[in-house]
């Protein structure tokens, strides 16, 4: 994600690697004991997310997801972010905090939040318009 020579604009944020966990997710591993052994990891929290609004279970899809977006947040400002600015798709590890974000949305507007809605998908217009299609919030 390239974001020009503007000296003012914050540096990208890049979450470090969670290797084992995952790992463990690669390797088919249920979400929720992903979730259980490694419950900072969001991609975890946002499969689980993913998974309940596929079956319709919206209130715990909001809930799920909720949780990996607030872990998501955590960790993302211990790596520095300041409440603002990029936050790549390409780097794999920032995908996990960013699908719980868009699953939240998603979760948001079926049980009409709407406001939570436009939010959550400006949050990841904001953090990198790439995520945005890439979680069909089109």
């Amino acid at each position: 994600m390239t974001h020009g020579n503007n000296l003012l604009e914050p540096p990208e944020t890049r979450l470090p690697e969670d290797t084992e966990a995952q790992a463990e997710l690669d390797a088919g591993t249920n979400a929720t004991e992903v979730a259980a052994r490694h419950p900072t990891f969001s991609a975890a929290w946002a499969q689980l997310g993913a998974l309940a609004l596929d079956s319709g279970e919206v209130v715990a899809a909001y809930a799920y997801a909720r949780t990996g977006y607030h872990r998501g947040l955590d960790a993302l400002r211990k790596s520095g972010w300041k409440g603002f600015g990029p936050v790549p798709w390409s780097h794999r590890p920032n995908q996990g905090v960013l699908r719980a974000v868009a699953v939240l949305a998603k979760a948001a507007l079926a049980i009409g939040e709407n406001e939570e809605y436009e939010r959550c998908r400006q949050l990841l217009a904001d953090s990198d318009p790439v995520a945005v299609d890439a979680n069909d919030l089109t």
